[in-house]
């Protein structure tokens, strides 16, 4: 049985520094928090009718621990008789968990489940409590610097000279733009549940949007800042993605489930894949993943009308866009802004740009395919190929 996947809603929480908005709130109440507000604006939705939750954290101790896909489920009140799992592929864990969901419906395991992920970076640093093989340095990988991310950013400085720290500054000035124009167009919080969170200092307070953003940024601020991976080099907190705490979940259903129950669609799953690279290069992994993804969906890279590529590093979304011949301010490239503005919670960012994507979608009925891709720690990358349900031809 081969089925139509489709996206049917997704929301997500505000984004906030790490160990800031949310330094005293749990991840899993941060992820509760995305489940029930996705729920509660989906009323049509039985509960008892989800075939699984699967939640994803790069980080599974503490209070991302304990099978979150499960326990989070379960405090956010959905039924018991519902199971749960938790995923870690880094930075693309929530979309491994949408992959993995959408693998079951489309061969008629599943009808219908939420996918999603959460990071508290505050309360897990990147990397805390790993301890990597020392096999992988010795015999797997050239250098340590494919252990730090920010390294790797400036080895694909290093091997596409051509993409320079100027461009990569212009690019993060412009998601930053980008990022208040959307806010201030409202079309950035309509997706955001808001959360209730606790400071020593303030007492209680909700958190109702993105903390990171820096709207009165410059180019020469920009050029300004220091380059902590590299004396000299190109990479700096301007030109990335901050550490970040934040979750997002999502609806997945087969179409004909959808439809019978009168769900909305906001997008339709047409291809995927993953694909790796050398670990020192990790930001190039979205290249790979996207060729994958287009050949399997018979599709060339001029049929994507949208594109929402997570900026873990200008550089990396710069190295993208040059291979495919796409020029670094493409209208078509993130529509409302990235990662450089808004920030990225590692395993929670790919509900983010499957929101900004469908929103896109029905913005412009004239764009009939739209992808969403990210790099992955250790040399990988991952593409989704959507489907505009909206889509209109001549429009």
């Amino acid at each position: 049985m081969n089925r139509r996947v489709v996206l049917v809603d997704a929301v997500r929480t505000p984004f906030g520094k790490a160990g800031s908005l949310y330094s005293g709130t749990r991840a899993d109440d941060i992820m509760v928090r995305a489940l029930r507000g996705l729920l509660d604006r989906n009323p049509g939705v039985n509960p008892q009718d989800l075939d699984d939750v699967a939640i994803a954290a790069a980080t599974q101790t503490g209070d991302q621990g304990m099978n979150i896909g499960r326990s989070a489920s379960l405090l956010a009140g959905i039924p018991n008789t519902v199971p749960g799992y938790s995923i870690d592929r880094w930075c693309a864990g929530a979309m491994t968990a949408v992959t993995t969901i959408a693998g079951a419906i489309h061969m008629g395991a599943y009808d219908l489940a939420i996918a999603g992920g959460v990071e508290h970076m505050g309360n897990h640093p990147m990397g805390d409590g790993i301890d990597p093989n020392p096999r992988y340095l010795a015999e797997k990988l050239v250098d340590t610097d494919a252990l730090n991310m920010g390294s790797t950013a400036e080895r694909l400085h290093d091997k596409f000279p051509h993409l320079t720290k100027e461009r990569a500054d212009q690019y993060a000035l412009a998601s930053q733009r980008k990022t208040a124009a959307a806010y201030a167009e409202g079309k950035i919080q309509r997706d955001l549940i808001p959360v209730a969170v606790r400071s020593v200092e303030l007492g209680w307070g909700v958190a109702t949007v993105d903390e990171p953003p820096r709207p009165g940024t410059t180019i020469e601020a920009l050029r300004a800042l220091k380059t902590p991976f590299r004396p000299a080099g190109r990479v700096t907190a301007g030109n990335a993605a901050g550490l970040n705490d934040g979750a997002g979940a999502s609806l997945i259903a087969s179409e004909e489930f959808a439809r019978a129950a009168n769900l909305p669609i906001k997008a339709i799953l047409h291809s995927f894949a993953f694909a790796g690279v050398e670990p020192e290069i990790m930001g190039y992994g979205p290249v790979p993943s996207t060729i994958k993804a287009l050949s399997k969906a018979g599709l060339k890279i001029e049929d994507i009308g949208l594109f929402e590529i997570n900026e873990a590093f200008a550089i990396q979304v710069l190295a993208f866009l040059d291979h495919f011949g796409i020029a670094d301010d493409d209208p078509r490239v993130n529509l409302y802004g990235g990662a450089i503005a808004v920030g990225h919670p590692l395993a929670s960012s790919a509900v983010r740009l499957m929101i900004n994507l469908a929103r896109g979608f029905e913005s412009h009925p004239e764009v009939r395919y739209g992808l969403t891709t990210m790099c992955i720690g250790l040399g990988m990358g991952g593409t989704i190929i959507w489907e505009n349900p909206h889509y209109s031809e001549g429009k």
